[in-house]
């Protein structure tokens, strides 16, 4: 069994309702191997930062765009059948999907593919009354949903919560905790959202009093049973490890592991833990890398990964360190087989342009500038390939995500996608670059339902071996 957090809107709480759970879950806990897996309804990088945090295990998006709703039961089947614990954090408004006409992709669509109840988060700011009509609409909207209770946010006094639960009432509809207006804790936040954990300095005594708002806004009696894994392993069965699936003896039907350079530090942090999984499902070695700190790639490696991030914040780290970007030149020009995506395109772009207009040079794989600006890209796309690329050949369909406020100066003579939206009649400008055997594109790819895109990614990094002498 498991929940699924939802809120009623964006910004009603979610993350910090799924934190203080998550927290108050590992704090209370009667044994140090207990085991807490989350997942996160959608394409986001950083809330699941934050669960993998807390409960020492890789959250896993849920996201049948990205994948498809197959993929995403046995995804949650697969890791949440060998735990004590399951919960899931919902993205945006409960009924909030891909598009206005119907509700894919949104956390609702989601529950029922899992057939699992929902936890409603109900900003109680300003109202009082009200609210009963407000969970009344929601409980009976869809009627597939299994509404479990409620969990009332931003409860000015003890007043309030009585008015709060009397207008409540003859719902019958549980209440399953009560969070203050002073209950707020505020986790710093940036332009694309939480500021990832690698960054926070504090992050552990904001754990704490997640744990300790867990422990006391919550009915436990009533909120464990949804969360308990009907047939959990005994303490003495559970790998307790952070090691993902064992890695072939042969990579794709050779000999050895491919060795594949991933860049992982504070500028490069957005990866899928299921990407990483079938990296390793597929017979490669991912060796980890710092753009900003190492001075150069890693020895013996075949390929190059380049995930997503926040390079614009490091940009000044980045420029500094100019035997690691001569590095990846030298690499990428002599043939290795690179996929790049997002932040990890804006490295390899001449240079990067932050929000006060300075400039910093990067690799210079592509003649352009990144530049941040104040428009949000953000949605769904549907990319039709227009070259053949390390991991895509002409006429191949894909399905991404973007998410930035950066822009390419300039696009280039070989542009890697002719991009639709969610909707296909919603046209969006050619995007990303082809150069040397590099694909790298703004677009964010899950390869769950895709990984014959990664299988041909590593059967072109099998073919090349850079080595580098320290």
């Amino acid at each position: 069994m498991a929940i699924v957090i939802a809120g009623e809107r964006s910004g009603v709480g979610k993350t910090t309702v799924t934190l203080a759970l998550l927290a108050a879950l590992k704090a209370r806990s009667p044994s140090p191997n207990s085991l807490v897996q989350s997942f996160k309804v959608g394409p986001d990088y950083i809330d699941p930062m934050f669960h993998s945090y807390i409960t020492g295990l890789p959250c896993r998006n849920l996201d049948p765009v990205l994948t498809s709703e197959d993929y995403v039961r046995s995804c949650f089947a697969k890791h949440s059948q060998n735990v004590d614990y399951s919960l899931v954090e919902g993205v945006m408004g409960l009924f909030d999907g891909a598009t206005g006409k119907d509700d894919t992709a949104s956390t609702a669509h989601v529950a029922r593919l899992l057939d699992v109840p929902v936890v409603l988060i109900l900003n109680c700011a300003s109202t009082s009354r009200s609210i009963a009509a407000i969970a009344h609409g929601y409980r009976t909207f869809d009627p597939r949903i299994q509404m479990a209770g409620v969990i009332l946010n931003r409860v000015g006094s003890d007043r309030h919560l009585e008015l709060l639960t009397q207008a409540l009432e003859p719902l019958n509809l549980p209440i399953l905790g009560v969070l203050r207006r002073q209950d707020n804790i505020a986790i710093p936040d940036r332009h694309l959202g939480l500021i990832p954990t690698a960054e926070m300095s504090d992050l552990d005594g904001i754990i704490q009093r997640l744990a300790h708002l867990g422990e006391t806004c919550f009915d436990w009696e009533k909120l464990l049973p949804l969360m308990r894994s009907p047939h959990p392993l005994s303490h003495e069965e559970k790998d307790t490890t952070l090691t993902p699936p064992l890695l072939r003896e042969r990579g794709l039907g050779g000999e050895g592991k491919i060795r594949i350079a991933i860049a992982q530090d504070r500028a490069f942090s957005f990866y899928y833990a299921d990407n990483l999984d079938l990296f390793a499902e597929l017979g490669a070695e991912l060796v980890p890398w710092s753009p900003i700190s190492d001075h150069q790639l890693p020895e013996n490696i075949q390929g190059l990964y380049f995930g997503g991030g926040f390079p614009e914040v490091f940009a000044a780290e980045l420029a500094e360190n100019k035997t690691a970007r001569e590095s990846v030149y030298k690499a990428i020009t002599s043939g290795m087989p690179t996929y790049a995506e997002c932040g990890g395109l804006m490295y390899l772009c001449d240079r990067i342009v932050n929000f006060e207009d300075q400039s910093f040079p990067m690799v210079n794989i592509f003649p352009t500038a990144a530049k941040m600006g104040k428009r949000l890209t953000l949605g769904y796309r549907q990319a039709i390939s227009l070259q053949d690329s390390p991991l895509v050949n002409k006429g191949d369909r894909v399905w991404g995500h973007e998410f930035h406020r950066s822009s390419l100066e300039q696009i280039g003579d070989r542009p890697l996608y002719s991009l639709q939206g969610y909707e296909s009649h919603l046209q969006y400008p050619t995007e990303g670059w082809q150069r040397y055997q590099v694909h790298a594109s703004y677009m964010h790819l899950h390869f769950g339902a895709q990984r014959h895109l990664l299988e041909k990614f590593l059967g072109n990094a099998k073919q090349n071996t850079f080595a580098l002498c320290s």
